[in-house]
Protein backbone atom coordinates (compact mmCIF):
# COMPACT_ATOMS: atom_id res chain seq x y z
CA UNK A 1 0.00 0.00 0.00
CA UNK A 2 2.74 2.45 1.10
CA UNK A 3 4.98 1.47 -2.55
CA UNK A 4 1.67 2.21 -4.31
CA UNK A 5 0.75 5.59 -2.28
CA UNK A 6 4.52 6.74 -2.69
CA UNK A 7 4.12 5.81 -6.87
CA UNK A 8 0.68 7.40 -6.81
CA UNK A 9 2.26 10.33 -5.55
CA UNK A 10 5.31 10.48 -7.16
CA UNK A 11 3.28 10.28 -10.38
CA UNK A 12 1.28 13.23 -9.62
CA UNK A 13 4.35 15.56 -8.87
CA UNK A 14 5.81 14.18 -12.33
CA UNK A 15 2.86 15.35 -14.18
CA UNK A 16 2.69 18.43 -12.33
CA UNK A 17 6.36 19.46 -13.31
CA UNK A 18 5.67 18.59 -16.90
CA UNK A 19 2.63 20.50 -17.63
CA UNK A 20 4.43 23.62 -16.16
CA UNK A 21 7.72 22.59 -18.32
CA UNK A 22 5.85 22.02 -21.05
CA UNK A 23 3.93 25.36 -20.98
CA UNK A 24 7.30 27.83 -20.17
CA UNK A 25 8.92 25.75 -23.14
CA UNK A 26 6.42 25.91 -25.44
CA UNK A 27 6.58 30.17 -24.39
CA UNK A 28 10.26 29.39 -25.36
CA UNK A 29 9.67 28.31 -28.47
CA UNK A 30 7.72 31.94 -29.23
CA UNK A 31 11.37 33.60 -28.22
CA UNK A 32 9.22 34.70 -24.90
CA UNK A 33 11.38 34.01 -22.22
CA UNK A 34 8.27 34.10 -19.32
CA UNK A 35 10.34 35.58 -16.75
CA UNK A 36 10.96 38.93 -18.16
CA UNK A 37 7.20 39.25 -19.08
CA UNK A 38 6.42 41.82 -16.61
CA UNK A 39 9.22 44.05 -18.06
CA UNK A 40 8.60 43.70 -21.66
CA UNK A 41 5.07 43.86 -21.84
CA UNK A 42 4.21 46.74 -19.28
CA UNK A 43 1.41 45.11 -17.56
CA UNK A 44 1.38 46.75 -13.99
CA UNK A 45 2.01 50.78 -14.74
CA UNK A 46 1.99 51.19 -10.85
CA UNK A 47 5.35 49.07 -11.16
CA UNK A 48 6.45 45.49 -11.11
CA UNK A 49 6.39 43.35 -8.37
CA UNK A 50 6.29 39.48 -7.81
CA UNK A 51 2.64 38.14 -7.10
CA UNK A 52 1.38 38.17 -3.56
CA UNK A 53 -0.54 36.29 -1.54
CA UNK A 54 -3.53 37.31 0.46
CA UNK A 55 -1.46 38.29 3.29
CA UNK A 56 0.51 40.43 1.26
CA UNK A 57 3.43 37.67 1.14
CA UNK A 58 5.18 37.18 -1.96
CA UNK A 59 4.71 33.84 -3.99
CA UNK A 60 8.51 32.30 -5.13
CA UNK A 61 10.09 29.74 -7.62
CA UNK A 62 8.30 28.09 -9.80
CA UNK A 63 4.50 30.11 -9.07
CA UNK A 64 6.27 33.51 -9.83
CA UNK A 65 6.65 32.48 -13.24
CA UNK A 66 2.72 31.04 -13.22
CA UNK A 67 0.97 33.91 -11.99
CA UNK A 68 3.69 36.42 -13.80
CA UNK A 69 2.45 34.84 -16.79
CA UNK A 70 -1.11 33.93 -16.10
CA UNK A 71 -1.86 37.87 -15.10
CA UNK A 72 -0.22 39.03 -18.75
CA UNK A 73 -2.49 36.20 -20.56
CA UNK A 74 -5.23 37.07 -18.95
CA UNK A 75 -4.74 40.80 -18.36
CA UNK A 76 -5.43 41.21 -14.41
CA UNK A 77 -4.34 44.01 -13.20
CA UNK A 78 -3.76 43.35 -9.39
CA UNK A 79 -0.92 41.30 -7.99
CA UNK A 80 -2.45 39.72 -4.94
CA UNK A 81 -4.31 36.31 -5.34
CA UNK A 82 -6.10 34.13 -2.90
CA UNK A 83 -8.26 30.65 -2.35
CA UNK A 84 -12.01 30.57 -2.70
CA UNK A 85 -11.79 30.07 0.95
CA UNK A 86 -9.87 32.97 2.00
CA UNK A 87 -11.64 34.87 -0.29
CA UNK A 88 -14.99 34.25 1.28
CA UNK A 89 -12.96 34.82 4.60
CA UNK A 90 -11.76 38.46 3.53
CA UNK A 91 -15.80 39.27 3.30
CA UNK A 92 -15.36 38.52 -1.07
CA UNK A 93 -16.54 36.34 -3.31
CA UNK A 94 -15.30 34.68 -6.48
CA UNK A 95 -17.49 35.53 -9.28
CA UNK A 96 -19.67 33.54 -11.50
CA UNK A 97 -17.69 31.38 -14.08
CA UNK A 98 -14.51 32.58 -13.22
CA UNK A 99 -11.73 30.14 -13.41
CA UNK A 100 -8.71 29.95 -11.10
CA UNK A 101 -4.72 29.46 -11.86
CA UNK A 102 -3.30 25.94 -10.41
CA UNK A 103 -0.49 26.89 -8.24
CA UNK A 104 1.86 24.38 -6.60
CA UNK A 105 3.23 24.09 -2.77
CA UNK A 106 6.39 21.76 -2.13
CA UNK A 107 7.23 20.58 1.07
CA UNK A 108 7.82 16.90 2.75
CA UNK A 109 7.15 14.50 5.59
CA UNK A 110 8.80 11.92 7.83
CA UNK A 111 7.61 8.43 7.33
CA UNK A 112 8.44 6.08 9.81
CA UNK A 113 9.43 2.43 8.64
CA UNK A 114 10.00 -0.55 9.55
CA UNK A 115 13.01 -2.70 7.31
CA UNK A 116 13.10 -6.08 6.90
CA UNK A 117 15.42 -6.70 10.02
CA UNK A 118 12.59 -5.41 12.44
CA UNK A 119 14.46 -1.81 12.51
CA UNK A 120 12.49 1.52 12.44
CA UNK A 121 13.78 4.52 10.13
CA UNK A 122 12.51 7.78 9.36
CA UNK A 123 11.96 8.60 5.47
CA UNK A 124 11.93 12.17 4.33
CA UNK A 125 9.15 12.12 1.62
CA UNK A 126 8.77 14.95 -0.68
CA UNK A 127 5.69 16.05 -1.87
CA UNK A 128 4.20 18.62 -4.54
CA UNK A 129 0.57 19.37 -3.46
CA UNK A 130 -1.96 21.75 -6.23
CA UNK A 131 -4.10 24.24 -5.18
CA UNK A 132 -6.31 26.66 -6.82
CA UNK A 133 -5.78 30.25 -6.56
CA UNK A 134 -7.54 33.50 -7.78
CA UNK A 135 -6.49 36.78 -8.77
CA UNK A 136 -8.52 39.42 -6.99
CA UNK A 137 -9.44 40.47 -10.09
CA UNK A 138 -12.21 38.16 -10.41
CA UNK A 139 -13.48 38.44 -6.73
CA UNK A 140 -16.27 40.89 -5.81
CA UNK A 141 -16.48 42.43 -2.43
CA UNK A 142 -13.10 42.66 -1.35
CA UNK A 143 -11.53 45.85 1.31
CA UNK A 144 -10.49 48.26 -1.02
CA UNK A 145 -7.43 47.01 0.63
CA UNK A 146 -6.82 44.38 -1.23
CA UNK A 147 -7.36 46.19 -4.16
CA UNK A 148 -3.86 46.97 -5.66
CA UNK A 149 -5.80 48.20 -9.04
CA UNK A 150 -6.98 51.32 -6.91
CA UNK A 151 -3.47 52.96 -6.67
CA UNK A 152 -3.12 53.29 -10.48
CA UNK A 153 -3.69 56.10 -12.52
CA UNK A 154 -7.17 55.40 -14.90
CA UNK A 155 -5.91 55.74 -18.35
CA UNK A 156 -8.54 57.56 -19.58
CA UNK A 157 -7.80 60.58 -17.37
CA UNK A 158 -4.42 60.81 -19.64
CA UNK A 159 -6.22 61.07 -23.22
CA UNK A 160 -8.05 64.22 -22.37
CA UNK A 161 -11.68 64.83 -24.59
CA UNK A 162 -11.06 61.15 -26.01
CA UNK A 163 -10.54 59.90 -22.86
CA UNK A 164 -14.14 61.40 -21.68
CA UNK A 165 -15.64 60.35 -25.02
CA UNK A 166 -14.50 56.72 -24.38
CA UNK A 167 -15.75 56.80 -20.69
CA UNK A 168 -18.94 57.79 -21.71
CA UNK A 169 -19.82 54.92 -23.67
CA UNK A 170 -19.96 53.05 -20.41
CA UNK A 171 -18.06 50.24 -21.83
CA UNK A 172 -16.42 48.44 -19.52
CA UNK A 173 -12.30 48.40 -20.61
CA UNK A 174 -9.67 46.56 -19.22
CA UNK A 175 -6.27 46.58 -19.06
CA UNK A 176 -3.16 44.45 -19.24
CA UNK A 177 -1.76 41.65 -21.20
CA UNK A 178 -0.27 41.92 -24.57
CA UNK A 179 -3.54 41.83 -26.89
CA UNK A 180 -6.05 43.86 -27.73
CA UNK A 181 -9.27 42.48 -28.41
CA UNK A 182 -13.45 42.31 -27.46
CA UNK A 183 -14.58 39.62 -25.56
CA UNK A 184 -17.94 39.74 -26.72
CA UNK A 185 -19.48 36.35 -24.44
CA UNK A 186 -18.52 38.62 -21.52
CA UNK A 187 -19.12 42.34 -22.95
CA UNK A 188 -15.29 43.91 -22.24
CA UNK A 189 -12.74 44.87 -24.41
CA UNK A 190 -8.97 44.23 -23.53
CA UNK A 191 -6.04 46.47 -23.67
CA UNK A 192 -2.31 46.26 -23.04
CA UNK A 193 -1.56 48.71 -20.56
CA UNK A 194 -1.75 52.11 -21.29
CA UNK A 195 2.32 52.40 -20.99
CA UNK A 196 2.56 49.72 -23.56
CA UNK A 197 1.79 51.80 -26.58
CA UNK A 198 3.98 54.44 -28.33
CA UNK A 199 2.08 57.14 -27.88
CA UNK A 200 -1.16 58.33 -26.89
CA UNK A 201 -2.18 58.37 -30.78
CA UNK A 202 -1.47 54.78 -30.97
CA UNK A 203 -3.81 53.92 -27.36
CA UNK A 204 -6.63 55.98 -29.22
CA UNK A 205 -6.29 54.16 -32.68
CA UNK A 206 -6.73 50.55 -30.72
CA UNK A 207 -8.75 51.29 -28.13
CA UNK A 208 -11.38 52.96 -31.34
CA UNK A 209 -11.27 49.68 -33.34
CA UNK A 210 -12.26 47.40 -30.15
CA UNK A 211 -15.23 50.06 -29.05
CA UNK A 212 -16.10 49.99 -32.82
CA UNK A 213 -16.54 45.92 -32.44
CA UNK A 214 -18.49 46.85 -28.96
CA UNK A 215 -21.23 48.12 -30.86
CA UNK A 216 -21.63 44.92 -32.21
CA UNK A 217 -23.29 43.49 -29.61
CA UNK A 218 -27.08 42.16 -29.37
CA UNK A 219 -28.35 45.11 -27.23
CA UNK A 220 -26.59 47.60 -29.50
CA UNK A 221 -25.91 47.51 -32.88
CA UNK A 222 -26.59 43.80 -33.43
CA UNK A 223 -23.95 42.94 -35.87
CA UNK A 224 -23.85 39.20 -35.71
CA UNK A 225 -20.28 38.03 -34.59
CA UNK A 226 -21.65 33.98 -34.06
CA UNK A 227 -19.47 32.91 -36.80
CA UNK A 228 -16.53 35.34 -36.44
CA UNK A 229 -14.01 32.82 -34.71
CA UNK A 230 -15.19 30.41 -37.71
CA UNK A 231 -15.39 32.02 -40.56
CA UNK A 232 -12.56 33.50 -42.13
CA UNK A 233 -14.89 35.70 -44.54
CA UNK A 234 -17.14 37.02 -41.68
CA UNK A 235 -14.09 37.69 -39.95
CA UNK A 236 -12.26 39.87 -42.36
CA UNK A 237 -16.09 41.40 -42.69
CA UNK A 238 -15.94 42.56 -38.92
CA UNK A 239 -11.94 43.18 -39.21
CA UNK A 240 -12.89 45.68 -42.20
CA UNK A 241 -15.44 47.37 -40.47
CA UNK A 242 -13.48 47.74 -36.79
CA UNK A 243 -10.48 49.26 -39.02
CA UNK A 244 -12.99 51.76 -40.53
CA UNK A 245 -14.51 52.59 -37.33
CA UNK A 246 -11.20 53.50 -35.82
CA UNK A 247 -10.19 55.83 -38.60
CA UNK A 248 -13.66 57.41 -38.42
CA UNK A 249 -13.44 57.97 -35.08
CA UNK A 250 -10.18 59.17 -34.25
CA UNK A 251 -10.74 61.80 -37.45
CA UNK A 252 -14.05 62.79 -35.19
CA UNK A 253 -11.65 62.67 -31.92
CA UNK A 254 -8.84 64.69 -33.55
CA UNK A 255 -6.24 62.21 -33.95
CA UNK A 256 -3.75 60.95 -36.35
CA UNK A 257 -2.99 57.44 -35.78
CA UNK A 258 0.63 56.23 -36.70
CA UNK A 259 -0.02 52.58 -35.88
CA UNK A 260 2.86 50.25 -36.35
CA UNK A 261 1.09 47.16 -37.77
CA UNK A 262 0.04 45.03 -35.05
CA UNK A 263 1.04 41.21 -35.39
CA UNK A 264 -2.33 40.26 -37.19
CA UNK A 265 -2.43 42.81 -39.83
CA UNK A 266 -0.88 40.58 -42.24
CA UNK A 267 -3.67 37.70 -42.12
CA UNK A 268 -6.02 40.84 -41.98
CA UNK A 269 -4.95 42.06 -44.87
CA UNK A 270 -5.53 38.68 -46.74
CA UNK A 271 -8.94 38.37 -45.47
CA UNK A 272 -9.97 41.75 -46.46
CA UNK A 273 -8.24 40.98 -50.38
CA UNK A 274 -9.91 38.25 -50.54
CA UNK A 275 -13.18 39.76 -49.56
CA UNK A 276 -13.39 42.76 -51.95
CA UNK A 277 -11.95 40.65 -54.99
CA UNK A 278 -15.28 38.22 -54.21
CA UNK A 279 -17.96 41.22 -52.94
CA UNK A 280 -17.19 44.71 -54.65
CA UNK A 281 -20.10 46.30 -52.60
CA UNK A 282 -18.01 44.91 -49.17
CA UNK A 283 -16.81 47.76 -48.79
CA UNK A 284 -19.58 49.87 -48.92
CA UNK A 285 -21.04 47.68 -46.93
CA UNK A 286 -18.43 47.93 -44.14
CA UNK A 287 -18.20 51.89 -43.85
CA UNK A 288 -21.89 51.56 -43.97
CA UNK A 289 -21.28 49.53 -40.74
CA UNK A 290 -18.84 51.67 -39.36
CA UNK A 291 -20.44 54.96 -39.42
CA UNK A 292 -23.26 53.65 -37.51
CA UNK A 293 -21.10 52.20 -35.35
CA UNK A 294 -19.31 55.77 -34.51
CA UNK A 295 -22.53 57.36 -35.29
CA UNK A 296 -23.83 55.15 -32.16
CA UNK A 297 -20.92 55.81 -29.85
CA UNK A 298 -21.40 59.54 -30.59
CA UNK A 299 -25.41 59.10 -29.40
CA UNK A 300 -24.07 57.75 -25.90
CA UNK A 301 -22.56 61.29 -25.46
CA UNK A 302 -24.03 63.90 -23.33
CA UNK A 303 -24.93 66.95 -24.65
CA UNK A 304 -22.65 69.31 -24.22
CA UNK A 305 -24.14 71.58 -22.10
CA UNK A 306 -24.55 68.81 -19.21
CA UNK A 307 -21.11 67.57 -20.16
CA UNK A 308 -19.37 71.23 -18.94
CA UNK A 309 -21.65 71.56 -16.08
CA UNK A 310 -20.83 67.92 -14.71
Amino acid sequence: MGKQSDNRSNNQRSDTYSRITDKIIAELEQGVRPWTKPWTTGYTPGGVTRPLRHNGQPYSGINVLILWSEAIARGFVSSRWMTFRQAIELGGAVRKGETGTTVVFASSLLRTETTETGTEIERDIPFLKAYTAFNTDQIAGLDRRYDDSAAIQDPMSRIGNAGRFFTNTGALIRHGGTAAYYAAARDYIQLPCFDAFRDDAAYVAVLSHEMTHWTAAPKRLDRDLSRYAKDETDRAREELIAELGSCFLCADLGIVPELEPRPDHASYIDGWLRLLGNDKRAIFSAAAHAQRAIDYLHHLQPPIGEEEAA
